[in-house]
């Protein structure tokens, strides 16, 4: 019965939420645009179709993406998963002990962001219009990369109790370098890429893994210690997308002066002319 009531409360919060985005869509296209909606049927039942999937998505996130950080969390920071500390409540946990929390933030980042659709829809249409240029495996890839070291790096910050504004800020300062001496045409690709990172399939994990290693971890407040992670998440696919972009650009540069070089090895009468 608890579980009806709370899967009822859930589906009225998601109707509130979303209705108001609906009247305002019916309201605008009659006095603004006045011209009947096209397909009327087909589009109310596409809306009762967003209203279910995001009603059964809030319910997935309660009975298992939320919980199951949360036991992740537990099981990665119990005595007997510490790297070289002993057990028992005098045991000095280092920062280096959970290397475990490191290593499952690098794949749960890596492997939530290659499954991100939002992330696979931009490299799909960066691909397009690149004319190929882009590869959406590189693109999708370079972003991950970013988002498992920036959740791995998160997850430090908690563990060792580090201010947040500090790595923040620095890594927005590495962000302006990277943009200054970064190709052009992939600057707004990389700031793109980090926003569609924090979307449906990364968030709810990364936040329960934040806030799970926050109630889990002494001296941790879930409140001032388990956010933060989206934004590790969100920063550091834009610093790893635009080093993907000035390697690339770097190895275009070395490949003339390599095939120059064999060039001159291969033929003897062009160095006894140099």
């Amino acid at each position: 019965m608890e579980l009806i009531r709370s899967a009822i409360a859930t589906l009225i919060a998601t109707g509130t939420d979303v209705l108001p985005i609906i009247l305002f869509m019916f309201v605008f296209q009659a006095l603004v645009i006045r011209r009947p909606l096209p397909r009327l049927r087909r589009l109310l039942f596409g809306l009762v179709l967003v209203i279910v999937g995001l009603w059964l998505f809030l319910i997935g996130l309660d009975l298992a993406l939320f919980p199951l950080g949360r036991l992740m969390a537990e099981q990665l920071t119990a005595p007997e998963q510490l790297v070289g500390v002993a057990d028992g409540p005098t045991a000095v946990r280092a920062w280096g002990a959970y290397m475990w929390v490191y290593v499952f933030a690098l794949s749960i980042g890596f492997a939530t962001t290659i499954a991100e659709p939002a992330l696979l829809a931009v490299a799909m249409k960066a691909h397009d219009v690149s004319g190929g240029a882009i590869k959406v495996w590189g693109l999708r890839v370079a972003v991950a990369l970013g988002v498992a070291v920036g959740v791995c790096l998160g997850c430090y910050r908690l563990v060792a109790g580090l201010p947040l504004h500090n790595f923040i800020m620095a890594g927005y300062l590495v962000v302006v370098l990277q943009t200054i001496w970064a190709p052009k045409l992939i600057v707004p690709l990389a700031y793109d890429s980090g926003g569609v990172t924090t979307s449906t399939v990364t968030v709810p994990l990364i936040t329960a893994l934040g806030l799970g290693l926050a109630e889990t971890l002494p001296g941790r407040s879930p409140l001032l210690d388990g956010f933060g992670l989206v934004a590790f998440a969100s920063l550091f696919p834009i610093i790893s997308v635009l080093a993907y972009a000035q390697l690339s650009v770097l190895s275009a540069r070395l490949r003339p002066s390599k095939r120059e070089a064999q060039k001159h090895t291969h033929n003897p009468d062009s160095v006894e002319e140099n």
